[in-house]
């Protein structure tokens, strides 16, 4: 896919270009869609005692919530090279905003279930948020672009642990019982993706030089069929194996932030015998630190490829996995409070980094399938919190044990990130690219007076 005008800058406080706008658009419609997807997660405890909820009960609705996201999250990719992220994300909120309400209506394991797994499809919103940011910058702060949009969406998880209890609380607050509180606090985060979703359609467009069917149209980007079909696309995608390699590193770093963001509140609440906005809190503290922490390792995956290349952002990505899953593994052995909360921050922060740095390695994969391959390793997400959530759903495991298996099992997947590797013919084009980028950085930075900035 050649997209021509990518901005070689970030310019935070702008709305005025495209691409600033498709950036603060697609990390809020992100934010919003995690305020959804894991909405009900701090209000568990309460859920539990309503609807009479076993502990695998509970661990087969937090494998629902994030199974569908799968096969969602592989489709949206080839929709998105189809119809564009404009239209594709409109649908998306607007269509995942009706489960998330009618939530409320669930009377029983099996209906809640059932509305945990239709919820899960806005989770494949992270795959139209990577795509629009990397159609919309170039390959000097694509890394960093790609990474804070991500975080900032992924904060959606640490906000939500701490506004839902607050949300409950002020509806419990008009006089109405817990059962039925919980059930109108869902209808906030529903509202809420609805109108994200008519914002997004009116303020952004797919591209820096317009919608994909204006392009289409003056021959600026090839239909969607045949060789650019879906099937082809998908098929070269599925083939390579480094998307499969990226595909276990997503599983092993965003898989387990979705796990942690359904366990974490129950986790502390039970283990350390909290009340319910307590522990929601200390929960939240694990999202919130995506403020920066993605940032930073899509902005260290840059400073790697300003080094090394494509081998240096590759290098950087087993580095983070490696050191999230030793930091899982003491976060299981944590028995008071304050050094769990402590621990608990500095995996956070790896977790996050891992993250950023796999996708800036993703966009430099294949161009010509980007749709296709940010689906499917997107998707590797998903299918990492459904093989964690096995771990969390057995009365015969604790909750610091599962923990523990899961940090091991994070130290020996991140070998697979040595796994992708590049044509010296690739390193060289894209060192290139690199460097006309940021090239033209450097020139509108002198040309440009600080205060024109």
């Amino acid at each position: 896919m050649d997209i021509r005008n990518k901005a070689n800058r970030i310019r935070l406080l702008s709305f005025s270009t495209p691409q600033m706008r498709a950036f603060h658009l697609s990390w809020f419609a992100f934010h919003v869609c995690f305020f959804g997807w894991f909405g009900i997660a701090p209000l568990m405890a309460v859920v539990r005692d309503d609807l009479g909820l076993t502990k695998t009960q509970i661990g087969n609705t937090i494998i629902a919530s994030v199974a569908i996201t799968i096969v969602v999250r592989l489709a949206i990719g080839l929709l998105c090279d189809r119809i564009g992220p404009r239209r594709a994300y409109t649908w998306l909120l607007c269509l995942g905003s009706l489960p998330v309400m009618m939530i409320g209506f669930a009377d029983s394991f099996e209906t809640f279930l059932m509305a945990r797994l239709a919820i899960g499809a806005i989770g494949a919103s992270f795959v139209i948020t990577q795509y629009h940011s990397s159609i919309m910058f170039a390959p000097n702060v694509v890394g960093t672009a790609n990474a804070t949009t991500a975080g900032w969406g992924n904060l959606g998880g640490g906000t939500t642990q701490i506004l839902m209890p607050l949300i409950f609380s002020g509806v419990l607050m008009l006089g109405v019982s817990e059962t039925l509180g919980w059930r109108l606090a869902m209808v906030v985060p529903g509202i809420v993706l609805f109108v994200t979703g008519i914002a997004y359609y009116r303020l952004t467009q797919d591209a820096p030089n317009g919608n994909f069917d204006e392009l289409r149209a003056r021959g600026e980007l090839p239909e969607a069929t045949r060789e650019h079909g879906a099937v082809q696309s998908f098929a070269a995608a599925a083939k390579d194996i480094r998307v499969w390699a990226l595909f276990l590193v997503y599983a092993a770093c965003f898989g387990v932030e979705l796990t942690i963001n359904n366990i974490a509140a129950i986790y502390f609440f039970d283990t350390f015998s909290l009340n319910l906005a307590t522990a929601g809190l200390i929960a939240g503290l694990f999202g919130l630190m995506n403020l920066f922490a993605r940032t930073l390792g899509g902005v260290f995956s840059d400073l790697f490829a300003r080094k090394n290349g494509l081998k240096g952002r590759v290098r950087w990505l087993f580095l983070a996995m490696l050191c999230e899953g030793i930091a899982l593994i003491g976060f299981a052995h944590m028995e008071v409070l304050a050094l769990a909360i402590g621990i608990m921050l500095v995996f956070s922060l790896f977790v996050q980094m891992a993250e950023g740095a796999t996708f800036g390695v993703v966009p430099f994969i294949n161009k010509k399938a980007l749709g296709a391959v940010a689906g499917i390793v997107g998707a590797g997400g998903n299918a990492g919190a459904v093989a964690a959530g096995f771990l969390f759903r057995s009365e015969s495991l604790t909750y610091q044990e599962g923990l523990f298996y899961l940090g091991v099992a994070v130290v020996v997947i991140s070998l697979a990130a040595l796994a992708v590797r590049f044509t010296p013919e690739v390193e060289a084009e894209e060192e290139a690219a690199y460097r006309e980028a940021a090239g033209a950085e450097d020139t509108a930075n002198t040309a440009t007076p600080i205060g024109a900035r």
